[in-house]
Order: structure tokens, then sequence, then C-alpha cells
């Protein structure tokens, strides 16, 4: 137990004197994280609308190929991102394994389903809403897609929020395509498995802490955004 409340003890003042290691640590995952949420939205909020609005052969198949891939699991994206970017893969060329790039690409394969999946349910709603006013003004599918992601970007926040929680908290996928290599891709989530391992549990336990802060002052950031967008319409 005593070794316990040192560990604790040392995790507090390591994330109160601002250590430069773990500085360098949550500045890499945050760069990371958000770089992959940013390139999720980018493709999987076009791609949610479209589903969302679409009628085709094979739609309900596609939904359930979206919402499986949800669950899909980090060491799997992990290999297969491994392969392609080794030096026998397709992508090997380009130099990028071990590398804070391959990073963002496996989160990126991750949370994009999530993207597609959430923003298809949300966008499917506000649809009803607005179909009959959308036929009679004739516009076209693009602009249906654009209004749309507009008129729902608050509740597609929350949306961005599952995707980016889902990131900062990857172990498997960044660990197989990063390598944890100190100063160039070692990340919150590797860095408290591997000091956990070492036993230098204050590492581990101040980046744990500074996780869990992250994700509170994340959530309330969002909340706060919606709150506010809240009493603006109703103003």
């Amino acid at each position: 137990m005593q070794d316990f409340s040192a560990a604790f003890q040392l995790a507090f003042q390591l994330a109160l004197s601002a250590d430069p290691d773990l500085l360098e640590i949550i500045g890499l995952s945050l760069r990371v994280s958000v770089s992959a949420v940013l390139l999720s939205c980018l493709l999987g909020l076009p791609l949610g609308a479209l589903l969302a609005i679409s009628r085709f052969p094979g739609r309900s198949a596609a939904l359930i190929l979206v919402n499986a891939l949800m669950g899909l699991p980090p060491v799997v994206v992990g290999l297969l991102v491994y392969l392609m970017l080794s030096n026998a893969g397709p992508m090997g060329g380009f130099q990028l394994l071990y590398t804070p790039t391959a990073m963002v690409i496996a989160q990126t394969l991750l949370i994009t389903p999530i993207v597609v999946a959430l923003s298809r349910e949300v966008i499917e709603q506000l649809h009803h809403d607005y179909a009959e006013q959308f036929r009679s003004l004739g516009i076209s599918r693009r602009v249906e897609v654009q209004a749309l992601l507009w008129d729902a970007r608050y509740s597609l926040l929350t949306v961005a929020l599952a995707g980016f929680g889902r990131a900062i908290a990857e172990v498997g996928a960044v660990i197989m395509v990063g390598g944890n290599i100190n100063h160039l891709t070692r990340v919150m989530t590797t860095a408290i498995a591997l000091e956990t391992s070492k036993g230098d549990l204050a590492l581990a336990l101040a980046l744990g802490m500074v996780l869990i802060l992250i994700a509170l002052s994340v959530n309330a950031l969002v909340m706060a955004l919606k709150l506010s967008a809240a009493r603006q319409a109703y103003a």
C-alpha cells in the first residue's frame, strides 16, 4: 500500500512539474489522435451522410459491414497497416513504418467506421425532417449532404468525440506500427504499458491521470458547445 501511495505522490509531482519527457509524450499523443480524428471526419462524415440519404441495392449489407467494422480488433488493424507499410508491402517505399504517420494511418482506419456509423444515424433522423423540402427544391445530393452536415454540426461533434476517445486510448495498433520508440513514437498509452511492465508506476500513473484529464476536458468542451448552440437556437 505504501508503494502505491508513493507512486501516486510521485505521479502528482511529475504531472505538476511539467516534466519534459511527460510533455513530449502528451504532445505526440494529442498530435497523432487529433490528426486521425480530422482525417476520419473528412472521410467518414460525407460517407455517413450519403449512407443516410441514399437508397440502393445492398444498402443493408453496407450498413451491417460498417457497424461490424466499429468493433474491428486493433491488433488486426495494426497487422494490416504493418503489412502495407513494411518493406515488402505496397507502400514500403515510403518508409513510414515506425513513424507517427503510421500511427495516424492505423488510428484513422480504426475510427473511420465509428464516424461513418454514428454520423449516419444522426443524419438519417435529420433527413426525415427535411426530405420533403429537399425534394420540392430539387437540390442536388451534394448540396443536400452539405446542408445536413452543417445543420447537424453540433451533434456531429459528439461523433468526433467518440472517435477521439477511441484514438487517444488505443494501444495495440499503434504499438505494432509505431514501435513505442522513445522520443519518436512513444505515446501515453504505450508509455503506460511500458512503464507498468518496468515497475515505474509513478510515470504510468501520471500519464494515466493526464489521459483521464484530457478525456474530461474534451467532454466538457463538447458539452459547452452543445449547450451554447441550444441557447442560441431557442434565443
